[in-house]
């Protein structure tokens, strides 16, 4: 995969999420999770959506819970071994990530990586996605490396990832606590522009290098 389509993804994602009633606001990785059961061959173990996921089975439980509260998914006992958690998608799921590929797809502008998408390319690329976890001030370090580090300030981050500006703000003045950022001396906080230090573009390869191993799947949903 190309940092700019995983990019494009999440920019689009993130978009579509703040649009969304909040009760019903996925994270990614809650949505993530209802495209690999979309894709599998039938229910999946807890355990197998952990592992795919690359997280601990608590944190899986967390996200399960939620995603079968919002009737998403339906969880039941494995018939060999009732201790088995197993988790499948449910109608009102599959309606669900139907609607938000159609917008992502519609919310990816003319010149960007995958503009021109189907929504199953969209629900592809998403359950891809889901086996990396990325957080915001990972993106803007992956975002910075890609455009050259040229610089930009919160508000161009705002509008290139499509998150709100109290979270790119939150990011960065993280990032530069860490050393991974550098701010330009002249104007504001918020207008100054932000560039990646040497060990901040070390960081953001090793993520892209994550990124670009990630694999979309291309055989059909199954029948």
């Amino acid at each position: 995969m190309q940092i700019r389509e995983y990019l494009s993804v999440r920019r689009a994602f993130n978009l579509v999420r703040r649009s969304t009633d909040k009760a019903s606001r996925l994270t990614f990785e809650e949505f993530s999770i209802l495209c690999h059961l979309h894709y599998a061959d039938g229910p999946l173990r807890t355990s197998d959506i952990a592992e795919y996921q690359h997280v601990l089975r608590p944190t899986m439980t967390h996200r399960t819970n939620r995603l079968e509260r919002l009737a998403f998914i339906q969880r039941f006992a494995g018939e060999s071994d009732r201790r088995t958690v197993c988790c499948s998608m449910t109608e009102a799921g599959e309606q669900y990530i139907s609607r938000v590929a159609q917008s992502c797809a519609t919310n990816i502008p003319a010149g960007m990586a995958l503009n021109r998408a189907e929504p199953e390319r969209m629900l592809k690329y998403s359950d891809a996605m889901g086996q990396l976890y990325c957080t915001a001030g990972d993106l803007v370090l992956i975002a910075l490396n890609e455009w050259g580090n040229e610089g930009a300030t919160v508000s161009q981050m705002v509008g290139a990832l499509g998150m709100l500006q109290p979270t790119i703000s939150m990011a960065v003045a993280e990032l530069v606590r860490d050393g991974l950022l550098y701010r330009d001396s002249s104007g504001s906080a918020r207008s100054s522009l932000v560039r990646l230090t040497d060990e901040g573009i070390e960081k953001a390869r090793e993520i892209g290098r994550q990124v670009e191993a990630l694999v979309v799947r291309r055989k059909p949903r199954k029948s």
